[in-house]
């Protein structure tokens, strides 16, 4: 690639030396020319207008304006105003007024919107090849596909066309087209990106992600849209302040071996292997789980209740044009219109029970590592198997959001074929920086030039190592156990499991009255008149440790707890008062199982 390279760290120094945007803008428009792709932009902004947006934006100003003359592009589902959204579907198109919310806040940092890009149809595929303009081109090897459905936000990210570009991930979108491309894609917590101005495709499930060409530049991205959105109902605020702080070992869980699918490519089952060493040299400890029920809530997502979300965000469209669609998507939206609301609840009940399965399992481990596609596959495998070969891309993509966590793709080298290798770093709701943090690691290790364009790594900061030594161990009894209702207060503060324990047998346990919902109460009495409890000690670094106690509600308090294998450490306490009239609930042995019990 001419001119300079166009990963932020890389062009804010251009900019710093004296370069100007409008050098920028010529160069997007010469990589345009060169990659010489008519599928990836389905609508381009005009070289005359940007230029005049650059002008705009006076002198270089990085603090001002983050994103300051960043080039940038856009999924062709989300509004940029003045250009038409289409979702690949030209009778569908329309022209809206105004931005989507993530989009206006990205111009608001100074970065400067390319064109909309293409994608499956209705952002329903992992693909890329479900639209009726010309399909991109894979910008490792254009024999294979180039992933869906953000398939040209991807492309040309990894043709150095723009620094980033936006994409949604519903089922994997975020992710497949990342590892497909050899770039990183941010799939951030449900609700941490505003969705207001983006066409669903389920809305429950359905986030703005991410690509780069490098994990700091998505993750700046992320700082810069991570925002609350009272236009979207299911806006949530996000914590964006603890990328770069990881710890020295990490728990990883890993499919276990007899779990694992690659469908027979043992390319890529020897580069999974290959990141997975990587890991342990960079000092984390990998833990073995078991994938089947990840594997059901992945299926889940092409029935009942999530199809039907899909044919209801474009019910009336589809009930009068359904010849307007891809053939393929056609069919699956077509197929819902025979489902029931008793199909949509069944398919809810199944998710639910399936999470009673896993929720332990995820809260076992700080966060987990899986491949991001299992293979790859052709254009011509495609044309001869469109719906299976469309189902395995999802494998370890599909039950990420059923599942509400957020997650990463990150190169982690190039196969022994060439082909582009990459995993998934997935974290329960809220840890994103966690995640970021980890892939960051993992690129810088690769030492991989960044998507196709082949430009080096820019020089990484150096992250900030937490050391084990500053944490706080914090006993929990009752709601903040994992998978219990309030844990996630522990995880938004980057807390960790650090191990189950029982406490000594100087403890008796109370459901206390007047608690809604009901929570449990933790007294300390004569040696051996009392019982052990289970519990867990979970890890927190010292400023998280004070947010959490400062939070901590009457009658409930922090003291020492002694515990059965001869060490303590501070924890939940009840205050005697509070104890009068509760339920001795101490012969159950722990608050699970009390709950279980009750219910």
């Amino acid at each position: 690639m001419t001119g300079p390279a166009l990963d932020i760290s890389s062009l804010h120094a251009f900019y710093a030396d004296g370069g100007s945007a409008t050098a920028i803008i010529e160069a997007v428009f010469a990589r345009i020319a060169a990659v010489n792709d008519p599928g990836i932009f389905l609508h381009l902004a005009g070289k005359a207008n940007l230029l005049e947006q650059a002008a705009a934006l006076g002198s270089f100003d990085p603090v001002a304006k983050p994103l300051w003359g960043v080039p940038f592009a856009v999924k062709d589902n989300i509004d940029v105003a003045g250009m038409p959204t289409s979702a690949a579907c030209p009778d569908f198109a329309y022209m809206p007024k105004a931005d989507a919310t993530v989009v206006r806040l990205l111009k608001l940092a100074g970065a400067l919107v390319i064109g909309k890009t293409n994608l499956d149809q209705f952002a329903t595929g992992l693909v890329g090849v479900r639209t009726p303009y010309p399909v991109p081109r894979n910008a490792i090897d254009p024999a294979l596909v180039p992933g869906g459905p953000s398939s040209g936000s991807a492309v040309a990210t990894a043709q150095g066309i723009v620094s980033f570009a936006l994409g949604t991930d519903t089922a994997g979108s975020g992710r497949i087209p990342a590892g497909l491309n050899n770039i990183v894609g941010l799939k951030p917590s449900l609700g941490a990106l505003s969705t207001t101005g983006v066409i669903p495709a389920c809305r429950t499930l359905d986030c703005v992600s991410i690509f780069a060409l490098t994990v700091d530049d998505a993750w700046r991205v992320f700082e810069v849209v991570a925002r609350h959105d009272a236009t979207d109902a299911y806006s949530k605020t996000v914590p964006a302040d603890d990328f770069g702080r990881t710890l020295p070992t990490l728990t990883i869980g890993v499919p276990a071996k007899a779990d694992r699918l690659f469908f027979g490519d043992a390319v890529m089952e020897a580069a999974y292997d290959d990141a997975l060493r990587m890991l342990m040299e960079l000092g984390h400890r990998l833990v073995e789980i078991p994938f089947g029920d990840f594997y059901q809530v992945a299926n889940l997502l092409y029935e009942g209740a999530w199809v039907a979300e899909r044919y209801a965000a474009v019910k009336d469209f589809f009930d009068t044009k359904e010849a307007s669609f891809h053939a393929i998507t056609r069919k699956i939206y077509g197929g819902a219109k025979q489902l029931s609301a008793a199909d949509a609840f069944k398919g809810l009940y199944a998710l639910q029970a399936l999470k009673q399965n896993v929720t332990p399992l995820i809260a076992s481990v700080d966060l987990f590592c899986v491949p991001t596609a299992p293979t790859h596959y052709t254009r011509a495998d495609l044309e001869a198997e469109p719906i299976r070969e469309n189902s395995r891309l999802g494998t370890y993509t599909n039950f990420v959001n059923l599942l509400d966590l957020c997650g990463i793709a990150v190169p982690t080298g190039m196969r022994s074929d060439g082909r582009p290798a990459s995993v998934t770093l997935l974290a329960p709701w809220g840890r994103d920086g966690l995640a970021a943090s980890l892939a960051r690691d993992i690129h810088r290790a690769s030492v991989l030039t960044l998507g196709a364009t082949g430009w080096p790594q820019p020089t990484a900061k150096d992250t900030t190592a937490v050391d084990e030594a500053e944490l706080i161990d914090i006993v929990v009894v009752g709601a903040h156990l994992s998978g219990m209702p309030l844990n996630a207060q522990l995880l938004a503060l980057a807390g960790r499991l650090l191990r189950t324990a029982r406490t000594s047998d100087c403890y008796r346990l109370y459901a206390l009255p007047g608690q809604i919902p009901t929570k449990p109460g933790l007294i300390r009495v004569a040696e051996a008149t009392g019982g052990e409890i289970d519990v867990e000690i979970w890890q927190l670094t010292p400023a998280a440790f004070g947010q959490f106690v400062a939070a901590i509600p009457s009658p409930l308090s922090i003291g020492t707890i002694f515990l059965s294998d001869g060490t303590s450490a501070k924890g939940f306490l009840v205050e005697a008062a509070a104890i009068a009239d509760a339920t001795d609930i101490t012969h159950y042995g722990g608050w699970r199982s009390y709950v279980a019990a009750a219910t």
